[in-house]
């Protein structure tokens, strides 16, 4: 189930060190339909957030949010099987998606964990392999690249490792590219991208992350982190008899700021400063900031695993340009177009797009 946010504020702010100002949307993008829906869901508490900003916690949903709290059954199968029809493979789809972006720059942005990574206990020990991350850096070097993420930047870079992609980390709260000219850029004049839409509410997570701390302490395998522009609790390591607890104790802290909304993520709850920005609007930045703002000739390829991808792969739809794969065994809600299993699947996806370059780069030079 994706969930829907109330905001309550908004914000215009521009580049460092540039003219260019990004104004964002007043009116969000609607969601296409074509949903699967998913079956099981009974709520058990609604948190009231924020003066009637609402999200609904439940065991389904807390449950559904991990596929390994989900258990195989036939019925499930049949809803897999289901669901793989309307988000084919793209593996197996792989000829007819790179017939559509013939002749058109493709750009790629990427999630972490999930996507890059496997989805582990313990959130500091999710390292890329260096398969993975050897494929990442050659498919940098056939398409400009971005890593797309809830951690801070700092963090996600040290487990990637690679100077040349770019990074929007905080949810795309806080982006940061190359500051060596890029092959890629439309722009006459290449400048490092810096933009951080929500640095005023860096104290206000700080002190959010310390009350976090302090009030889930007594709940044995919580785990917060400090993401800079926003904050997470995990939920991963806790007995399912204790969620709701938890979800309780996350209520209580964030309700005494308005200014900060609460979402459900992959067996995480998420801590966001209320303003129009998300992963969406990020893909779109960086997109402008490369030069492809109004082009019709830009191929964007988003690859999530979680809901807050929902956010860019919406925006892919809205564009009308490119497409959205969402990484997941188990049927999920999505407006995503395709759908790969794992990060091995991932890396043998990304690996045929570097193929696919080099022999299309080979074919184009013989004319």
């Amino acid at each position: 189930m994706t969930q829907q946010n109330v905001v309550v504020s908004e914000t215009k702010t521009g580049i460092n060190g540039g003219n260019s100002s990004i104004t964002v949307a007043q009116k969000p993008p609607a969601a296409p339909g074509g949903y699967i829906p998913i079956p099981r869901r009974r709520i058990l508490k609604n948190l009231e957030i924020n003066g009637g900003q609402r999200i609904n916690i439940s065991i389904d949903s807390m449950r559904a949010s991990s596929p390994t709290h989900l258990k195989s059954t036939p019925s499930l199968a049949e809803e897999y099987n289901s669901w793989i029809l309307h988000h084919p493979s793209a593996l197996d789809m792989f000829e007819q998606i790179m017939d559509a972006a013939k002749g058109k720059q493709i750009v790629m942005f990427l999630d972490y964990d999930g996507t890059l990574s496997p989805i582990v206990d313990d959130p500091d020990r999710a390292f890329m392999s260096e398969s993975m991350r050897k494929t990442v850096r050659k498919l940098a070097r056939c398409f400009p690249t971005a890593i797309v993420t809830g951690r801070c930047i700092d963090k996600v870079y040290n487990f990637i490792r690679l100077a040349e992609l770019y990074y929007a980390g905080s949810h795309g709260m806080d982006i940061k590219g190359p500051a060596k000219e890029s092959k890629y850029t439309k722009n006459d004049k290449a400048e490092e991208i810096l933009f951080q839409p929500a640095s005023e509410f860096v104290p206000m997570v700080n002190e959010v992350y310390e009350q976090l701390v302090e009030k889930t302490k007594s709940t044995p395998g919580a785990r917060v982190e400090n993401h800079k522009f926003c904050a997470s609790v995990h939920f991963r390591c806790v007995e399912e008899k204790r969620w709701i607890e938890l979800a309780q104790q996350v209520k209580s802290v964030i309700k005494e700021y308005p200014k900060l909304r609460l979402t459900q993520g992959r067996m995480v709850f998420e801590i966001r400063p209320s303003i129009k920005w998300d992963k969406g609007k990020a893909l779109e930045f960086l997109l402008e900031s490369l030069g492809f703002a109004n082009c019709n000739d830009v191929f964007p390829v988003y690859i999530g695993d979680d809901r807050t991808d929902e956010d860019a792969f919406k925006k892919l739809r809205e564009r009308g340009q490119g497409f959205g794969i969402l990484v997941s065994k188990f049927p999920k809600e999505t407006t995503a177009s395709y759908s790969l299993q794992e990060p091995n699947e991932v890396m043998d996806f990304l690996q045929r797009l570097v193929e696919w370059k080099k022999l299309s780069t080979k074919s184009r030079s013989r004319v």
